[in-house]
């Protein structure tokens, strides 16, 4: 009997400890995959919040879409005409952020670009090879449109440049992280994972280890190395390997040089880390594309530049580029890659 009760005790101990499931949510928007992972014993619970966040991607998709009808495709038209446009504060903030990211990187992020990248194809969901006039080009680089272009009074926008073109595809997948954190601190979760298309923000911890999150090869179909992400971390990633086409035996990718006004060639992906702060998605998201314009010559100054210590760059030669901040990240808590 007393080994019968110390058997039910050792079983009843164990349903105890036992680490609390983690359920995954899936959804499509902003053009990609997104996926909400929630540390909790509650799938009703982890279910609510999920939607709930969802929902909220929605909105914002719905709100800053750079060719579909929206409030960012007013805000265009009316910078194309010359007059004012009533956002609101949601908007005005994104935009002052955005402005100083810019500014800090020597205006190579850039997300007035839009009369380029449409001349690219690349404001479509679907999109080809593309060869845009060499004057066409010139002329929306010689217009020299940036976000300090912009003009506000309260929540009104105008602009001194009608040639300013927004389109946050590069920004407002980070905001959306962000956006997410608050909702699900809000319910109480005790460790969470975002990842929309591969930007990725941490909440707590699941378990003894942190969250494992794999960077993808860029040239291939498996993982480069898996790096812990802890609490109010985030993940960013830019690559040229899926909003892209090949012309001429070139790749050209989504991400255009500001300065040229030609897609970049030379960089396969960056990824960054950042910490800390009710912002944390939304630097992760922007910074990527500076070091990605630079390229493997002088990502290291404008990491410097814009206060970045962890980041991995793949060149087009496939040769990896870490700084000694993720290297020692890596050498003290990643996994091996499946």
């Amino acid at each position: 009997m007393a080994r019968l009760l110390l058997i039910a005790f050792v079983i009843l101990l164990g349903g105890c400890t036992r680490e609390p499931p983690r359920h995954k949510t899936t959804g499509h928007v902003f053009g990609t995959t997104v996926e909400v992972t929630i540390y909790d014993g509650s799938r009703a619970r982890a279910d609510a919040l999920a939607s709930a966040v969802l929902a909220e991607f929605d909105r914002l998709h719905r709100k800053y879409h750079a060719w579909q009808p929206s409030m960012l495709t007013a805000l265009n038209d009316s910078i194309a005409k010359g007059v004012p446009f009533q956002a609101d504060a949601e908007m005005v903030d994104l935009l002052q952020s955005a402005t100083r990211l810019s500014a800090q990187s020597d205006y190579l992020f850039n997300p007035t670009i839009g009369h380029l990248i449409r001349l690219w194809g690349f404001q479509s969901s679907t999109f080809g090879p593309q060869a845009p006039p060499e004057a066409e080009i010139r002329r929306w680089v010689e217009a020299h449109p940036t976000l300090d272009d912009l003009r506000y009074h309260g929540t009104t926008i105008s602009s001194v440049n009608p040639a300013v073109m927004i389109d946050l595809g590069g920004y407002a997948k980070g905001y959306a992280l962000d956006r997410a954190a608050a909702i699900l601190r809000a319910g109480g979760v005790r460790a969470a994972l975002v990842n929309i298309g591969g930007n990725v923000l941490a909440i707590g911890q699941p378990g003894e280890k942190p969250w494992q999150v794999g960077i993808r090869d860029p040239r291939g179909a498996g993982t480069l190395v898996m790096v812990p992400l802890r609490d109010n971390e985030a993940m960013g990633t830019s690559g040229d390997y899926e909003r892209y086409f090949m012309k001429d035996g070139k790749r050209r990718p989504h991400i255009i040089d500001p300065r040229t006004g030609y897609p970049i060639d030379l960089v396969a992906s960056v990824t960054i880390l950042t910490s800390g702060g009710a912002d944390v998605g939304l630097r992760s998201d922007g910074n990527s594309k500076p070091l990605f314009i630079t390229g493997a010559a002088g990502w290291q100054a404008m990491a410097r530049r814009l206060g970045l210590r962890e980041v991995l760059l793949v060149d087009t030669a496939r040769r990896v580029h870490v700084s000694p901040a993720l290297q020692a990240r890596l050498a003290h808590g990643a996994s091996a890659p499946p």
